[in-house]
C-alpha cells in the first residue's frame, strides 16, 4: 500500500521519465525525418496535456530535441521562441500594466454599474458589458479578477441593504456597516492568490480539492484592491488569480435570505466568466489563443495578407454583439425567469429601498474615486490612440497610414503597441507643472519623478510563460513542416474529402470544444492547428475556413471549473455549483458554436473569401509536397 501511494505521488516525474522511453523505438526502428518529428510532436503534446510538467518547460522540448534528432538546427529552432506577436503582446502588456496600476478598470465598471442601477436584469447587462469591454483588452484571468471583487461587494451590498431595512423595521440598535473595495477597511476583506491564465487544469483540481463549496480555506497574498497607489498587477508568472472570500463572505454564501437572492449570486458570478471569454474573442489580442492562431498563420502561409487587427476585428464584434445579447437572455431566463419587464426596469417609482440603498453605495464607491487622475487621463489616451491607429492601419477599404512609408509591409500592429508602450516608460506620472513658484511656495526639489509605468510593473503583468509556451507552438509547427509531417498527415484524411466544408469545418470545431474542457487553450490549439492546416491543403478548402472557427470554439471551455481560470475564479466564490456552470455552460457553448458557424458561412466568406482556395495556400501546398 505503501509503495503504490509512492508511485502515485510520483507520477508525474514517471510519466516525464518513461513516456519518451517508451516511443523511443518510433525514430528508432523507422528513421527519418518524419517520424523523428512525430516523435518530439507526441512527447510534447503528453507533457502538455498531462501537465506533468509546466507548460512553459514543456514548450522546451523541441529546442533540444529537434537538434537532436536533426529535424531543425539549433539557430533555426531558436528563431521560432522569439516572433513578432510577442512583440505585440509585449506593447499590450505595458498598456495593461498602467490601466491596472492606476484602476482605470474599477473606474469604468462602477460607472456602468451607476449608469445601470441595482434592478437585477439590468445589473446582469451591465457587468457582463463591462467584463466584455475590458476582455478585449486585457486577458480574461486578470479581467474576470479585476471585475469579481466588485461583482462581490454589489451582491454583499444587495443582501445587506435587506439585513438594514429588517433591523430598520425592529426598531434595532445596531446597523450593518457597508462594505467597502477599500483594502483599508476595518471588515474582513476579499483576498486573492494569484494563478496564471493559462494554468494547468491539474493545478485548478487541487486547488478547488482544498477549497470548500464556500470558498472558504487559508489564503495566501492578500492584494489591496481600490487604492490606486496599492498596485494591483497580477504576476502572470505565479499562479492564476483566484479570488476567495472572507469571513464575513461566508456567512453571505452560507445563508441567503432568500432564494432569488442565490439566484442573482449565481447569475452574476457566472455571467462574469462568459463575458470575458465573449470579450477576448473581439479582438486578435483577446487571448493568448488568438495570438497563436496569428502568428501561426503568419509563418504558414507568409503571402497571405488577409488577417490582421482590423478584419478580425470586423468579423468577430457582431459574433461577440450577439453573443452577448443572446448569453444575457439564457442566463436571464435560466436564473431570474421571464420577468424582464420588472427586473430590467429603468423607471425609479419602481426601486425599492433595498436597491436604492444598494445604489447609494455603490455611488459612494465611486466618488471614493475622487476625481480622474492625469495618470488615467494619460493611459485612457494611450488606449484609445493605440485601437485608432491599429484600426487604420491598413482599414482595407481606404489606403490607411501606412500606405504614406515608401516602403510597404515594415510596419505592423505590434509597431504601434510597442511604440507607445515604450512612451508609457517616459511620460512622468506626475502632471507636469511649468508656472513659476511665488516666493512664499516651497522651494524644495520634488522627489524623483516616477513614470506612468515601471519595467518592475511591466515584470510582474508579463506572462513570459505564454511567450515561451506560444514559442514552442511556432518551433512544433516549423518541424512539422520541413520535415513533411505535416503533409503525410494531411494525406491521412483524404477521407474526409466526401464531406462538404461546413461538415468538416462543424466536427473540428465540436472535437475541440470537447477537448478544451479537460485541456488548456493554448495546448489545444497547438496541437490542432498543424493538422487543421494540411487537412484544408489536402480538400482544397480555404484554411481559414478551419482555422478561424476552431480557433474561437476552443476559447468556449465554460462548462468546468477546470476549463479555464475564469470558471475558477467565479467558482472559488462558492456562489454557484459544478452543476450550475454545466447548465449553464452548455447553453453558452452551443449558442457560440451556432453563431460561429453561422458568422463563417455569411459574412465570413466575403471579408476573407472564404469561396475560393487561395493562391497563397497552393503555394504553401507546394513547398509542403516539394
Amino acid at each position: 500500500m505503501g509503495l503504490l501511494k509512492g508511485l502515485l505521488r510520483a507520477r508525474k516525474l514517471l510519466l516525464v521519465i518513461l513516456v519518451p522511453l517508451l516511443l523511443l523505438p518510433l525514430p528508432m526502428l523507422h528513421p527519418s525525418s518524419e517520424t523523428a518529428c512525430a516523435y518530439v510532436l507526441i512527447v510534447t503534446a503528453v507533457y502538455w496535456v498531462s501537465e506533468a510538467v509546466p507548460l512553459g518547460a514543456a514548450a522546451l522540448v523541441p529546442a533540444f530535441l529537434y537538434p537532436f534528432f536533426g529535424v531543425l538546427r539549433s539557430s533555426e529552432v531558436a528563431a521560432e521562441y522569439f516572433k513578432n506577436t510577442t512583440l505585440l503582446l509585449v506593447g499590450v502588456i505595458c498598456v495593461a500594466a498602467a490601466v491596472e496600476k492606476w484602476n482605470l478598470h474599477k473606474r469604468i465598471a462602477l460607472r456602468m454599474v451607476i449608469m445601470a442601477g441595482a434592478k437585477p436584469g439590468m445589473l446582469l447587462l451591465c457587468f457582463m458589458c463591462c467584463t466584455t469591454l475590458l476582455s478585449m483588452w486585457l486577458s480574461n484571468t486578470s479581467t474576470t479578477a479585476m471585475v469579481m471583487p466588485i461583482v462581490e461587494a454589489v451582491l454583499q451590498e444587495l443582501v445587506s441593504a435587506e439585513e438594514e431595512q429588517l433591523v430598520a423595521s425592529n426598531s434595532s440598535i445596531e446597523e450593518a456597516e457597508p462594505i467597502s473595495l477599500d483594502a483599508n477597511n476595518s471588515q474582513p476583506s476579499l483576498e486573492l492568490i494569484f494563478v496564471n491564465e493559462d494554468t494547468s487544469t491539474t493545478d485548478f483540481t487541487s486547488l478547488m480539492q482544498n477549497k470548500s463549496l464556500n470558498g472558504a480555506h487559508t489564503v495566501t497574498n492578500p492584494v489591496k484592491t481600490a487604492n490606486h497607489q496599492g498596485r494591483k498587477q497580477h504576476p502572470p508568472q505565479e499562479k492564476p488569480l483566484v479570488l476567495t472570500s472572507g469571513p464575513r463572505n461566508q456567512e453571505l454564501h452560507r445563508k441567503y435570505k432568500s432564494q432569488h437572492d442565490q439566484m442573482i449570486c449565481k447569475c452574476l458570478s457566472l455571467s462574469i466568466s462568459y463575458a470575458a471569454t465573449i470579450g477576448g474573442l473581439t479582438t486578435i489580442i483577446g487571448t493568448s489563443t488568438s495570438l497563436i492562431f496569428l502568428e501561426h498563420f503568419n509563418n504558414q502561409y507568409p503571402a497571405a495578407e488577409v488577417v490582421n487587427f482590423g478584419t478580425w476585428f470586423l468579423f468577430s464584434f457582431p459574433i461577440s454583439l450577439i453573443m452577448l445579447v443572446v448569453s444575457w437572455f439564457w442566463m436571464h431566463w435560466l436564473f431570474l425567469g421571464c420577468n424582464f419587464k420588472e427586473t430590467c426596469s429603468l423607471s425609479k417609482k419602481n426601486k425599492t429601498k433595498r436597491e436604492e440603498l444598494s445604489e447609494k453605495r455603490i455611488r459612494e464607491e465611486y466618488e471614493k474615486l475622487g476625481a480622474i487622475s492625469y495618470p488615467e487621463m494619460v493611459t485612457g489616451f494611450f488606449f484609445i490612440l493605440m485601437t485608432v491607429l491599429w484600426f487604420t492601419r491598413e482599414p482595407g477599404f481606404v489606403p490607411g497610414w501606412d500606405s504614406f512609408f515608401e516602403k510597404k509591409g515594415y510596419r505592423t500592429d505590434a509597431t504601434v503597441s510597442v511604440f507607445l508602450g515604450f512612451l508609457l516608460f517616459l511620460i512622468p506620472a506626475k502632471k507636469p507643472c511649468f508656472r513659476k513658484k511665488k516666493d512664499g511656495e516651497d522651494r524644495k526639489p520634488s522627489p524623483g519623478t516616477e513614470p506612468i509605468i515601471t519595467w518592475k510593473d511591466f515584470q510582474k503583468t508579463m506572462p513570459w510563460e505564454i511567450v515561451i509556451l506560444v514559442g514552442g507552438g511556432y518551433a512544433l509547427a516549423s518541424g512539422s513542416k520541413s520535415s513533411g509531417l505535416s503533409t503525410w498527415i494531411g494525406h491521412q484524411m483524404l477521407s474526409l474529402s466526401s464531406l462538404p466544408p461546413w461538415a468538416v469545418t462543424l466536427l473540428a470545431c465540436i472535437l475541440v470544444s470537447i477537448v478544451t474542457e479537460f485541456v488548456s487553450n493554448p495546448a489545444t490549439i497547438t496541437i490542432f492547428l498543424p493538422i487543421l492546416c494540411s487537412l484544408s491543403e489536402t480538400l482544397h478548402i480555404n484554411p481559414l475556413y478551419t482555422l478561424i472557427p476552431v480557433t474561437m470554439c476552443i476559447s468556449f471551455a465554460v462548462m468546468l471549473p477546470v476549463g479555464n481560470p475564469p470558471n475558477a475564479i467565479v467558482f472559488s466564490y462558492g456562489h454557484c455549483q459544478i452543476k450550475d456552470m454545466v447548465k449553464a455552460g452548455l447553453g453558452v457553448n452551443i449558442i457560440g458554436l451556432v453563431i460561429v458557424m453561422v458568422a463563417i458561412n455569411t459574412w465570413g466568406v466575403s471579408l476573407f473569401h472564404l469561396d475560393t482556395f487561395p493562391a497563397w495556400a497552393k503555394v504553401s501546398n507546394i513547398t509542403d509536397q516539394a
